[in-house]
């Protein structure tokens, strides 16, 4: 049975009070995954390539994956039920006679979407959850728009150095 997806991306990272707001989607809806602030730590340093000290779980995944041959091909949240997001670790794998094996592994969306972040893999969303989801497209950009616009001194013209 073929379930059809829809590719996103990682839109946004915002921090909250109770862990991260990941915003997902494409040009023409996003949606809003709440995951664990360390590991909406972890995806950021993924995303921006940042140097790390020591290891991550998600690098000693990676670094287990790659020791295999194998590597993160793609992700895909795939279910949503009340407030929590599902997700498949699809991971690919070639022994040293080139035979080739696919993976589908059940795992926390963050997980799968911090593996993503580090590997470089796509993201996809199920058609079904992509209906299901709402829109939060305007809650993000007037998020990046808060954050962007600089305050307005109160005289109205900027003060002179």
């Amino acid at each position: 049975m073929s379930k059809s997806v829809i590719p996103i991306q990682i839109r946004a990272l915002i921090p909250t009070n109770a862990g991260t707001a990941v915003f997902l989607g494409n040009d023409e809806k996003v949606f809003t995954i709440y995951i664990d602030q360390t590991i909406g730590h972890a995806i950021n340093l993924y995303l921006n390539d940042a140097e790390k000290e020591r290891p991550l779980t998600h690098d000693l995944l990676a670094n287990v994956l790659t020791a295999l041959g194998g590597k993160v091909e793609r992700i895909i949240i795939n279910d949503f039920k009340s407030v929590v997001f599902y997700g498949r670790l699809i991971i690919t794998a070639e022994n040293e006679l080139q035979q080739r094996k696919i993976v589908e592994l059940d795992a926390r969306s963050s997980d799968c979407l911090a593996m993503a972040a580090l590997q470089k893999a796509p993201i996809y969303v199920s058609e079904v959850v992509w209906e299901e989801v709402e829109d939060t497209a305007q809650i993000l950009e007037k998020l990046q728009k808060s954050t962007t616009e600089p305050e307005e001194s109160e005289g109205g013209e900027e003060p002179e150095d």
